[in-house]
């Protein structure tokens, strides 16, 4: 009955966030899904004379790739990687329709008629759905490129022949979700091209002639599937942008039939369209998720390489777009690499072109645009990761060329995307940097991928994270862990008695939003002062304003955190720090505390409030990090409350000591 009610509970919240035009067009959608499967449309025979080039020409790179060949042999002896399993013997090949997580069989009926958020029909489906993205199919494809190991070529036949005898049109959770066909195609398309192609001795002999139809069968079900299941109104964010990559990148591909045409002209005007539409001019993506804007930029590169190869060009301001995209991430990543955690990561990735153990998508991204547009982006920026050299090839190096940069400001606004930074001694041993939010939620009506983390920061101290953003953890599943690591109290940030700034309507769904703005942002005299405040706690019966001032007094190495908040009756608040793995806080007296990490020593003072550290506690949650989808580990946070009546201010002080 409780499943019952929840997701009824799931519609209502659902529909009060849709337009009169959307729920007519889900309703279109919802009765157009009960024929899939009752005569599908025969497939058009191909024109197998044409075919598209790869992403970066007909040479394609041959990057000294160990890891790659490491990765095949572990994969050919059935061992994989998915989320937080490491090294499952899940066999080779797998078994597609099982989660290999719980082991839970999911149905073969109809797949737009299978409810893939009910754990109870098919588990843990992020599970099912991540192998069969088949960046394996790609890493097993790289392996033989390199290698011409017929092994790796067998590999490739065996699983995509199982994948289609496993999962046939239109059945199973594999034909529910557009994204993740369009996903799969981008994989076909990379795979297909480092097989050789059309000529490929993988399709060598009758066996070989069959493979190919099939899988050319399967090119058009699911580009004709993704064209018809488009994500539109308030689902248009990333999903539609992978969507429409595949389409683009199918069409570019496989030019074997009328429809190509189509998908590829559709694909790149929707795709170039929305890309512009989601990324604000300032270079941060409108969901508020830094790893889903490093998605939306790996979608751009591909569809600009794909289409650059074949004679399709985007509009230069796609491209500024897309530069200005990575040098947002170039900006808030500090002197030791790290890159906030803000908003929502599921840690996917279009193509897995680097398996290797220590891969950084930031730092890669930061590299490729370094060879892109011919510029600095960061420190390493200037050296080609494997990613970089199997995405551009000879372009890795050949387009980087060094010169001397102007000296970057000590703070940098980002007043579109809601982001400022202040920082002293950029990029030196010594830096003290904090990155600061005042964006919005999210984006569309449901702002699926934004925390409740508004007025929050966070704060690196010599390449050292100090208090960090503690990531996402889980979608789908266990509601209570998806809740608490997008809510406030997981933030550094303040929160009224004990609601979260923004209220939740599902587990990608937000209904009362709190809206942010940005006061003021000026760097003076050895002085960087930001302001802001949102308005999500004037909902209250008695309304409260929260602003929030962080000034950082450079000379000093001081930063001085003030919270006002402007209510007329009694509240609770609280204050959350949340540190870093390698960060001891202890307890000093009733008002501060000492913050040891790596060789530094740092106090923090709070006075008038009541200090309490928490580390990996579970009711309620409080004291985790999760740097990895379905992973989390226990970290200190610090708890700082008290009530107060009427009009507040909060002081609190971040001072360096004396080692």
């Amino acid at each position: 009955m409780n499943a019952t009610l929840a997701k009824l509970s799931w519609y209502r919240h659902r529909l009060q966030l849709m337009s009169p035009a959307e729920v007519l067009y889900r309703l279109q959608q919802s009765a157009s899904s009960r024929f899939l499967g009752t005569g599908p449309r025969a497939v058009p025979q191909p024109r197998r004379q044409l075919f598209g080039r790869p992403w970066c020409g007909d040479d394609l790179p041959r990057p000294d790739d160990p890891h790659c060949i490491a990765t095949a042999d572990r994969l050919l002896s059935g061992r994989w990687d998915v989320f937080g399993l490491r090294d499952a013997p899940l066999g080779f090949p797998p078994q597609w329709n099982v989660d290999p997580l719980t082991g839970t069989r999911a149905p073969m009926s109809v797949g737009r008629s299978i409810d893939y958020r009910d754990e109870r029909q098919v588990g843990n489906i992020k599970y099912l759905w991540e192998p069969a993205r088949h960046l394996e199919l790609t890493t097993l494809a790289q392996a033989w490129h390199l290698s011409r190991d017929d092994r790796y070529l067998e590999g490739c036949r065996a699983l995509l022949s199982s994948w289609f005898m496993q999962c046939p049109y239109p059945l199973g959770v594999h034909w529910t979700s557009a994204l993740e066909l369009g996903i799969r195609l981008v994989n076909w398309a990379v795979s297909w091209h480092l097989l050789g192609g059309a000529d490929s001795s993988l399709f060598a002999g009758t066996d070989g002639a069959r493979l190919r139809a099939a899988w050319l069968e399967q090119v058009w079900r699911h580009a004709e599937f993704v064209a018809g299941s488009l994500s539109r109104y308030s689902s248009a964010n990333n999903h539609l942008l992978g969507e429409t990559m595949g389409l683009f990148i199918a069409g570019l591909t496989w030019p074997c039939w009328d429809e190509s045409t189509r998908w590829r002209e559709r694909g790149r005007a929707s795709f170039e369209a929305e890309a512009l539409k989601q990324t604000a001019q300032d270079g941060v993506n409108r969901e508020q998720a830094v790893w889903y804007h490093h998605e939306v930029a790996d979608m751009m590169l591909l569809c600009g390489l794909f289409g650059r190869a074949n004679g399709v060009k985007f509009q230069p301001a796609y491209w500024h777009r897309l530069e200005a995209m990575v040098a947002f991430i170039a900006a808030i990543t500090d002197a030791g690499g790290h890159v906030p955690m803000f908003g929502d990561a599921d840690h996917a990735v279009m193509v897995r072109f680097d398996t290797s153990p220590g891969f950084d998508p930031y730092r890669s991204l930061r590299a490729t645009g370094a060879a892109l547009f011919n510029r600095e982006l960061g420190p390493g920026s200037h050296m080609p990761d494997l990613k970089t050299q199997w995405l551009l090839g000879n372009d890795a190096r050949a387009g980087f060329k060094s010169r001397e940069m102007d000296a970057p400001p000590r703070g940098t606004a980002f007043p579109e995307g809601g982001y400022w930074i202040l920082v002293d001694r950029r990029g030196q041993p010594e830096e003290v940097r904090v990155v600061a939010d005042a964006g919005p939620l999210g984006y569309l009506s449901l702002a699926a991928h934004g925390h409740a983390d508004a007025l929050s920061f966070v704060l690196s101290i010599g390449g050292h994270e100090v208090l960090i953003d503690p990531g996402t953890y889980a979608y789908h599943t266990e509601r209570r862990w998806r809740d608490y690591f997008r809510g406030t109290s997981a933030h550094n940030t303040l929160r009224v008695d004990s609601l979260d700034q923004s209220t939740i309507g599902g587990s990608f769904m937000w209904l009362q939003k709190a809206n942010a703005r940005c006061l003021a942002f000026d760097d003076v005299d050895g002085t960087v002062r930001w302001a802001a405040e949102h308005d999500g706690y004037r909902r209250l019966a008695d309304p409260v304003l929260h602003q929030r001032s962080i000034v950082l007094h450079q000379r000093e190495r001081r930063i001085e955190v003030v919270d006002a908040l402007q209510c007329r009756r009694a509240h609770r608040i609280e204050l959350f720090w949340h540190f870093a793995e390698g960060v001891e806080p202890r307890l000093e007296g009733a008002d501060s505390i000492i913050i040891r990490f790596a060789d530094r020593r740092w106090k923090l003072e709070a006075p008038g409030l009541e200090l309490s550290l928490h580390r990996g506690e579970e009711d309620p949650p409080l004291g985790w990090i999760s740097r990895r989808f379905d992973e989390k580990l226990p970290t200190w946070t610090l708890r700082c409350s008290r009530t107060i009546e009427g009009p507040t201010q909060i002081r609190t002080l971040f001072l360096e000591q004396s080692s």
